[in-house]
């Protein structure tokens, strides 16, 4: 097991009808928030109206930013940043998922420092390939997740999308773990099945990422990691054939959270490949993140994890799917058709061709994700270093 430090400062508030604490929470903080939340939905959901009740309760005063799209944009994280500095904001609060979570650590940045947010983004032609300070001072931030997926309420990282250059990728520091995290399972009740599904996929890879490309001596880490997929598996089924079972809901967000929290990865480490790859690909269609990882790991599993790593891949199969097979790299791939189908039992399989992106595109997304990814090398970090051809293949694998 590698040396580790873990900090895990955000204070959770999690169960039912903990949304109507908002207010108190906040008011520990701050007098005057700023609100951000996506374009609609929690509008329709009511959670929007159940936080604002709270906030006027609790005499907290607000300002509401309502224009948070999914992969959030710099320019629009860069407006609410401006606004947050204008009113007088003293802290960013999110509701929404991934996209207004991770918009709301952006914003916390530059309403702070006054700074553009591209200047954050790893891998930004901004940035000059120089390794940019962690972000150690923004806003106090508080998050409240509707949807289980991206694990931002917890932890100190966002993704962000410079639309006009189609960069996607992270910035992060301590300055941005949020001061408490609101986690009520029932404000995802009203999740559609496709963002549930999506999302369900999305926990699971940020699980399987560190567990395939991380020291293989942290056996209570990998303990930990199968535990949490083996929940996946189970209660993203669950909620789909039941949106409102609360018990659930409830197992799939804080297995959301517990899986970005740090303490499944402490000790063990690892890179995150597949992540960089997808964000290319949202950067340059807007697609669904979850779907976007769902449809490229197959390949991913295939052609990189089989061939460095079949144990590993061999021993997921084993304590998450149930693959009985001794043989290591028959349980591989036994495991792979495992999550394909489980992929497909929940509604996430699909094909690159299928959500819209061009053949022809590829190449120059292969090369986009080295260049953004890479830290100024030719490579992204893995089980190896990883080069654009081989990105490359597996997206043509991956496209139909």
């Amino acid at each position: 097991m590698i040396n580790f430090t873990l900090n895990m400062p955000t204070r959770i508030h999690f169960g039912k009808g903990e949304v109507n604490r908002t207010g108190d929470i906040v008011a520990a903080h701050a007098k005057k928030a700023l609100l951000v939340t996506g374009r609609s939905s929690t509008k329709k959901t009511g959670s929007l109206d159940k936080v604002i009740t709270s906030l006027n309760k609790a005499g907290v005063s607000y300002v509401l930013f309502d224009r948070i799209e999914p992969n959030p944009r710099a320019t629009t994280i860069d407006e609410a940043g401006r606004i947050a500095r204008e009113e007088n904001c003293e802290l960013i609060l999110a509701l929404g998922g991934g996209s207004a979570m991770d918009a709301a650590k952006a914003i916390a940045t530059v309403a702070l420092s006054g700074r553009p947010i591209h200047e954050y983004i790893r891998g930004s032609k901004a940035s000059k390939w120089k390794e940019l300070l962690p972000i150690t001072e923004a806003l106090p931030i508080i998050t409240i997740p509707t949807l289980a997926a991206t694990g931002s309420e917890a932890n100190s990282g966002a993704v962000i999308t410079n639309w006009e250059t189609r960069e996607k990728a992270g910035i992060g520091g301590p300055g941005l773990f949020p001061k408490a995290a609101i986690l009520d399972p029932e404000l995802t009740y009203t999740v559609p099945a496709n963002y549930t599904a999506d999302g369900a996929a999305d926990i699971f890879t940020h699980l399987y990422e560190g567990y395939m490309t991380g020291d293989e001596h942290a056996n209570v880490q990998d303990e930990l990691t199968e535990g949490l997929m083996r929940n996946v598996l189970i209660y993203a089924k669950k909620a789909l054939d039941d949106p409102k079972n609360y018990e659930a809901r409830a197992h799939l967000l804080w297995t959301s959270t517990l899986a970005l929290i740090g303490i499944a990865g402490a000790g063990r480490g690892g890179a995150f490949p597949v992540h960089a790859m997808e964000h290319t690909l949202s950067a340059h269609y807007d697609i669904s993140h979850g779907r976007g990882l769902a449809i490229i790991t197959p390949a991913y599993f295939e052609q990189i994890i089989l061939a460095d790593r079949p144990h590993r891949l061999a021993r997921l199969a084993r304590n998450v799917f149930r693959i009985t097979e001794d043989n290591d790299k028959r349980a591989a791939k036994a495991g792979i058709e495992a999550l394909i189908h489980w992929y497909k039992e929940i509604g996430v399989y699909d094909t690159l061709q299928g959500v819209g992106i061009k053949r022809e595109d590829l190449r120059l997304m292969a090369d986009e994700t080295i260049r953004v990814n890479g830290n100024g090398t030719n490579t992204i970090p893995g089980t190896h270093n990883m080069t654009a051809d081989e990105v490359l293949s597996i997206f043509e694998a991956s496209y139909e």
